[in-house]
């Protein structure tokens, strides 16, 4: 039972520091690069696009802290982060082209291109992580 807490501590606080990361990025984005670069044409897109890439990166990595502390196999981890990494980048998609809750103002194909890029990105990522660790069970 205190092993199950621990465990569970320790994954809320890794995506905790996720979600800082996200939060403190997209924010440095938004007040210091955004105004500098926003103006060039292909700066401009990609401090625009900024946020939806990591969004869709960061949220997309938050399993990743559960799957190593629980140790699943290959087959459960992957199905679980390419589901997640999906509906990611579905739920992205669809607040870009219904705009709602402030989320965004208007539809841009580069912030669905971000977001896409993202998701995938995190896929990569998971799939560099099983390799280098031994931490799951590859059976």
């Amino acid at each position: 039972m205190k092993k199950d807490i621990a465990i569970m501590k320790k994954i809320i606080a890794i995506n905790l520091i996720l979600f800082a990361v996200l939060y403190l990025s997209v924010s440095f984005n938004k007040e210091f690069i955004r105004p500098v670069y926003g103006n060039t044409p292909i700066l401009g897109i990609l401090t625009g696009s900024f946020s939806n890439f990591m969004a869709a990166y960061i949220i997309s990595l938050f399993p990743i802290a559960a799957i190593l502390k629980k140790k699943l196999n290959v087959k459960i981890s992957r199905s679980i982060i390419y589901t997640v990494a999906i509906m990611v980048f579905i739920i992205l998609t669809v607040a870009e082209i219904q705009p709602r809750f402030d989320i965004s103002k208007v539809y841009d194909i580069y912030d669905i291109i971000a977001s896409g890029i993202g998701s995938l990105l995190a896929i990569i990522t998971f799939k560099l992580l099983i390799r280098k660790t031994k931490l799951i069970k590859q059976t």
